[in-house]
């Protein structure tokens, strides 16, 4: 049997804990097969981004149809994007793909508190959104995104996150345009080796979906392997370090 074909559309993480590197480790470790079109170069490390260089939306462009003209696609992930012009561009290629589900998940800051989107970006977005059959965003990005509506507005469902909100525990909510579908709350986990979690949780989704998986079944298989990963974070860096590789999750857990 062919493993499930996962696009990701992201940036390069050079310090390995999110972007790129995380969703390719995430599709594998999950079973899938995952293919690439990056966005943007980010020198960066646990501790910040010290640098961004966008790639240009035509070498984008030119990613996605090398792979999907050859290889196909079952399901297509979407992260840092880089520019308005490129959010405009892959969402005019993905229109055309013909029952592909899609997760967007609105990178606009990095767990470090550097800021990944520029405003004429976050209002690109919007084109993505209108197109995804699910949205990931934290507190603060759904915030600015327009909030719950979002879900409505364009006929998506929205993963509201809760790992931004207070307390001892946290709650994601599943918002489908007619409202709340599902939630769920785990107890906080005490640790600030968080870089990479919502690359990794958007990446598995993704892969569950591509895999045949129902949206819900693969939202809960997303949420324990992430937990799984932040549990088995080996430590490194001075800062927001990665999280572990969970070699050994159970793929139908």
């Amino acid at each position: 049997m062919k493993p499930a074909r996962i696009l990701v559309i992201a940036g390069s993480d050079s310090g390995g804990g999110a972007g790129i590197q995380a969703d390719i480790r995430t599709v594998t470790l999950l079973g899938g097969h995952a293919m690439t079109a990056v966005t943007a170069i980010t020198a960066q490390n646990t501790l910040g981004v010290q640098g961004v260089h966008a790639v240009p939306a035509e070498m984008v462009l030119q990613q996605m149809e090398s792979v999907i003209s050859d290889i196909g696609v079952d399901a297509v992930k979407i992260g840092m994007i880089g520019s308005a012009e490129t959010a405009a561009a892959v969402a005019e290629r993905l229109g055309a793909l013909d029952n592909v589900p899609i997760l967007f998940d609105p990178v606009m800051v990095a767990t470090s508190g550097s800021v990944l989107a520029d405003a004429a970006t976050i209002a690109a977005f919007e084109q993505l959104m209108a197109l995804a059959t699910l949205v990931t965003p934290n507190i603060p990005e759904l915030e600015a995104l327009g909030g719950e509506e979002i879900a409505m507005r364009f006929g998506t469902h929205v993963l509201a996150k809760g790992g931004h909100g207070d307390g001892p525990m946290l709650t994601d909510r599943l918002i489908g345009p007619r409202g709340v579908r599902k939630a769920w709350s785990n107890a906080r986990l005490d640790t600030q080796h968080t870089h990479g979690t919502g690359c990794t949780l958007a990446s598995a989704i993704a892969t569950g979906l591509g895999q045949g998986w129902d949206l819900i079944d693969a939202i809960e298989r997303g949420r324990k392997y992430v937990r799984e990963a932040l549990a088995s974070a080996p430590g490194l860096g001075q800062g927001h370090g990665p999280m572990g590789s969970p070699f050994g999750f159970h793929l139908h857990a």
